[in-house]
């Protein structure tokens, strides 16, 4: 917490005293964690390269991406550590928001590193079994809404959430918030995963999600912002725009290394724990259901794959033979195999991400 050794040292020299305002720190841990990627990413890139932790290209994925077979994977490693840094020099880190989220990166970032680890180092076409990846999603989950049900900042709002496009509507889950927690933080996290299958794809959405969390964190934590836009109040919430600041920054930086043509992948360990961290993001500041709009994109990504796996298994035991609703999913591949260049399906991915980004922004006065 070097904020708080740098902001006790005010009446020593007076500048010092910006550090008392969120919006510096945000800044700062923004531009720190750009200034971080840059630095640390071409020495991971080259460690990726000298290990031969290259990306396993699935033979019945797009022809065009077998190019990037070898391709450095693991990446995600470069964003975690852009964000740690600057969060633990210039976040409160007394603050249980702050903690929450934290503990969501790096608990899924461990998860994915296992995932990667075993896929691309020890050949195991699967990685991690998917049940012991789901174990700890649903794990995290759990710790987390232990930790909302008997932490005192959310003795008032421990089970309730936002109701989108309606003026001072909150739904009680009730007893039923621990499944709902799970849930998002599962959701989320294999949604990104999912997406995460061109050159900037994910990168470049979790950077629009993120943004806009980081606004929402600020006004949530302040009594008059929030009041006016009839949202609820959340003491302490405004430090997670520090977290959100710097995991912004440290996309933007990985999205330099990422962008086609990708001389990096993020992996697991990047995609699982940023979803993780958005999903959290979500829940702390009482916006699951905003979050379908925000992160509209993962959503229809993830549904696709559903909606695939589904009408080819009712094909197949209605005829015998199972039939395909998209040429390939996740949906980014049916574009694809149509004929856009890749770069097209990312840019024009990325517009819709943005466009739902700027919807939802709107939902606050549109009630």
């Amino acid at each position: 917490m070097l904020f708080k050794l740098l902001y006790s040292l005010r009446d020593v020299f007076s500048p010092l005293n910006v550090f008392q305002y969120i919006t510096f720190r945000a800044s700062l841990a923004a531009i720190l964690a750009l200034l971080i990627t840059f630095v640390i990413g071409p020495w991971i890139i080259r460690l990726l390269h000298r290990y031969q932790i290259g990306e396993e290209i699935r033979i019945e994925g797009p022809e065009s991406h077998q190019k990037k077979q070898g391709t450095p994977t693991m990446g995600g490693l470069m964003i975690i550590g852009s964000v740690l840094i600057p969060t633990l020099l210039l976040a409160d880190l007394s603050n249980v928001y702050v903690q929450i989220v934290m503990l969501a990166l790096i608990w899924m970032g461990i998860i994915g590193f296992l995932d990667d680890y075993l896929k691309v180092v020890k050949k195991l076409k699967k990685g991690l079994v998917v049940r012991y990846k789901l174990v700890g999603q649903i794990l995290l989950g759990i710790i987390i809404s232990i930790w909302i049900f008997y932490h005192p900042a959310f003795v008032d709002i421990k089970s309730i959430t936002s109701v989108p496009f309606f003026k001072n509507l909150e739904l009680d889950f009730g007893t039923l918030y621990p499944l709902a927690i799970i849930l998002v933080i599962t959701g989320t996290s294999n949604a990104v995963n999912l997406t995460d299958g061109l050159d900037g794809l994910a990168a470049g959405l979790l950077a629009i999600c993120f943004t806009v969390f980081a606004g929402i964190a600020y006004i949530s934590g302040r009594v008059d912002f929030s009041s006016y836009l009839n949202i609820i109040y959340l003491p302490g919430a405004g430090e997670l725009t520090i977290f959100a600041a710097a995991i912004t920054g440290a996309l933007l930086g990985y999205l330099w290394f990422n962008a086609s043509p990708a001389e990096v992948f993020m992996g697991d360990v990047g995609s699982l724990s940023t979803g993780a961290a958005l999903g959290t993001l979500a829940i702390l500041l009482k916006k699951e259901l905003l979050l379908f709009i925000i992160g509209g994109v993962f959503v229809w990504e993830a549904v696709s794959v559903i909606m695939q796996v589904i009408y080819f298994r009712r094909t197949k035991n209605q005829f015998g033979e199972g039939k395909r609703l998209f040429k390939m999913a996740p949906i980014h591949h049916h574009f694809e195999l149509k004929g856009w260049p890749e770069s097209q399906v990312v840019i024009r991915f990325w517009i819709i991400g943005l466009l739902l980004a700027m919807f939802s922004l709107t939902t606050f006065k549109i009630r």
